[in-house]
Parts: structure tokens; sequence; C-alpha cells
């Protein structure tokens, strides 16, 4: 697959990405008001930081459109890459509920919009809505669920695995909502979030799509069987 990252455009908007969000179902007509007020939408481009480790949090961040990376660089020089985060995803809840530093850096893979929910607003939201913070207690649990499943795939799994397990993750349902059954995606991009090389990424998605799990296309994947995608190698 060719390199397919995209430039800036002005589809979807930031009011698009509050009315995908699952947060953002249940709340009163003042509560997302609210939320929307205490927003704004930032751009950037393909391998700059959304957010760095060790520095605190200022705000809740949305994925508008685009593809980022959550990674730690350890002293050895090595990187750890954690999940990709496509479009809808929004992430950081954690570092604002404690609050301590992030953990981990998080880079966009091709030039991305994101919203910013600001503290104040974010903490707002807790402290006023039931729905926000049911909402919010079910991303933590996914995302749980989420980093021991990539725990369990990065000590006990092969590469063909990694990769399965990179590109399922993206169809998660609660933490990914409006994802449809093709990710735009380029092989390199991939390669980033498995940790491996794209040469290694084409015959994972070679053999991925000999067993039928999924059919690469120009500038994408398109996923035929998630369930046995995510079943894969465990």
């Amino acid at each position: 697959m060719p390199d397919n990252s995209s430039k800036f455009n002005a589809s979807p908007t930031l009011d698009d990405a509050i009315a995908l969000s699952r947060w953002a179902r249940n709340l009163s007509p003042e509560e997302l008001a609210r939320a929307r007020q205490g927003m704004v939408e930032k751009r950037i481009p393909a391998g700059g930081f959304i957010c760095r480790q060790g520095e605190m949090p200022t705000c809740w961040i949305g994925i508008i459109d685009g593809l980022a990376k959550m990674s730690s660089d350890w002293v050895t020089g090595k990187t750890a890459s954690y999940a990709g985060i496509p479009t809808g995803g929004w992430f950081g809840e954690g570092s604002l509920l404690k609050p301590e530093p992030r953990r981990y850096d998080v880079i966009a893979l091709r030039d991305t919009r994101i919203a910013c929910m600001k503290r104040d607003t974010f903490h707002w939201l807790l402290d006023h809505s039931i729905a926000f913070n049911h909402a919010i207690i079910e991303q933590i649990n996914e995302r749980l669920g989420q980093f021991i499943g990539l725990l369990e795939s990065e000590r006990l799994h092969d590469t063909d695995t990694r990769v399965a397990r990179s590109i399922s993750i993206m169809f998660n349902p609660v933490l990914y909502p409006g994802q449809n059954a093709t990710l735009t995606i380029s092989q390199e991009e991939l390669g980033h979030l498995a940790g491996v090389s794209r040469q290694r990424v084409n015959r994972s998605l070679k053999l991925l799509e000999d067993a039928g799990f999924l059919r690469v296309e120009y500038g994408g994947i398109t996923i035929l069987d998630l369930d046995g995608l995510r079943r894969f190698g465990g």
C-alpha cells in the first residue's frame, strides 16, 4: 500500500467529532453546550507531538481526523508502541484524573486534527453529569482490557499476531466509535503501531489476507472477519 497521508481538510468538523463520541450521547443540552464551549481544535503535522511524556496534562484529547500513535521511549533507546488512535478516539482521561505527568508520547502519524477539552471543562462534567461519569468509567475499563491484551501479545505472541491485534484494536466500538469496515492506513503507519518494519507488515498482511480475515486495498485495509482477526494467534 502506498503512503496515504492526507492533507488537512475541513471535514469532519469539531461538532461532527462531538456528535460521534459515545461520551456525548446522553449529555443534557446544558452539559453538551458546556463541553463544546470548553473545547478548541488544533492541527498537528505528520511526525509532530500531540502530547509529550513528562508534561502535565491540560486537556482531554480527541482525534477529529487523522491517526496517532501512543508510545514511550525507554532509557535503553527502545520505543514501546502501545496503541494506534484513529479518528473518533479520545484519550488522556487517566492523567487528568490523577493528576500526574503523562507517561507516554502521542505522535501524529499523518496530518491530524485534534479536539482539546480543557481540564476545567472535563472536571465540571465529572462533577455535574452522571452520564459523563459512566462514559469515562466505560472508557477506562475498555482501555485497561486493551492494554492487558497488548501486553499478552507482546510477551506471548509472534509478529503476525501483533500485526493482527494492532489492526483489530482500532475497531474497538467503545474507544473508537464510528469506524467502518475499511481502515485507511499505510503499511508504514501500521509498522509504527506494531513496532515492526513495513516489509514485515507486508508479509503479515499477506498471511492474514490468505486466511480470509481482511483484504488489502489501495490505501487501506477492509476487514472481512473482525472476530477472527481478534482471535488470531491466541
